[in-house]
């Protein structure tokens, strides 16, 4: 089982069909990067469970019913009575997504050092990433469970740089560094690699992360593919376009779970595990997270493939 650890949020969209400008539309879907790849992982076949926090409100338990019915473990989450973050998402004329959040005092960021969960021998790797790396004191939790977890279970790492929650990208770019110190596998955007080091090529960025510890970082270059960054070398795969594109939102997040299921299934979900893979491996696992993307990219908002789908 994979421990996702982050936010669980609604993604709110505006909708344009009113005919009076004094009136506004919504259509709310339940979102949240960490809360996306554990419902993906569960989607492809692989155990997950969420830790994070989740308001006690009509949101929050709309969110824990959502979580349940896809079968994600809930015994690691933290409620408390504050507020569900709300992300206003904007559509470009690309479908890309333009966030605003609305998140100061929400549930999610009040996970504290004493709502560090106890982990047993079924949790074979953790996945952290977005603004709960940087915003506290969530932050902070989340960065004290991969220290005491590295040496132990497979991390992996999505930055997923949201300036909105936290718009201090020094600050982004120390957190991110502080947790790839412990991170096995690192997946990134393009995007996110402009914000935090504007004067490096990706592919620089993705060699400086390869060590003895990280394995494996998976770059997406959004219509360009995906390139993969390893010991056997780096190299790019061109994106699925066998499917017309209807947005880009939970792509990224259907390519990490679409990552941690492969590995599950060719049991290396784990440090060692990770540094066995092959080349040829290591290709199929690339155009597989790319085939995912590329399905949830072909559908609204983040409805993310199921196991039959691929």
């Amino acid at each position: 089982m994979y421990l996702v650890c982050g936010e669980a949020l609604f993604d709110v969209f505006s909708l344009d069909d009113s005919p009076r400008s004094s009136e506004l539309g919504f259509k709310a879907i339940a979102g949240g990067s960490p809360f996306n790849v554990a419902v993906g992982l569960r989607r492809l076949g692989v155990d997950s469970a969420l830790f994070g926090g989740l308001s006690s409100d009509y949101l929050g338990a709309r969110l824990r019913r959502v979580l349940e019915e896809e079968k994600v473990d809930c015994s690691y989450l933290v409620t408390s009575d504050a507020p569900t973050t709300l992300a206003m998402v904007g559509l470009d004329a690309n479908g890309s997504a333009q966030y605003q959040f609305r998140g100061e005092g929400c549930a999610d960021r009040q996970v504290r050092l004493e709502h560090l969960p106890a982990l047993d021998e079924q949790v074979r790797g953790l996945h952290v990433g977005s603004y709960t790396l940087v915003v506290t004191p969530v932050a902070d939790t989340l960065l004290a469970l991969v220290q005491r977890e590295s040496a132990h279970r497979l991390i992996s790492l999505d930055p997923n740089v949201r300036l909105n929650p936290q718009p201090d990208v020094a600050l982004w770019r120390r957190q991110v560094q502080a947790f790839a110190a412990h991170a096995h596998l690192i997946k990134a955007s393009e995007e996110d690699l402009a914000l935090l080091y504007p004067d490096r090529t990706p592919s620089e960025v993705a060699r400086g992360w390869l060590n003895d510890r990280c394995r494996l970082v998976f770059i997406t270059h959004g219509a360009d593919g995906a390139s993969v960054h390893c010991a056997h070398g780096s190299w790019t795969r061109p994106a699925d376009a066998s499917l017309a594109v209807k947005d880009t939102v939970g792509a990224g997040d259907t390519f990490q779970a679409a990552v941690l299921t492969y590995l599950a299934r060719m049991g290396a979900d784990s440090p060692a595990g990770l540094a066995t893979l092959e080349r040829e491996t290591i290709d199929g696992m690339l155009g597989f997270a790319i085939r995912a993307a590329a399905i949830t990219c072909s559908r609204v908002g983040p409805d993310l493939p199921f196991a039959d789908e691929l």
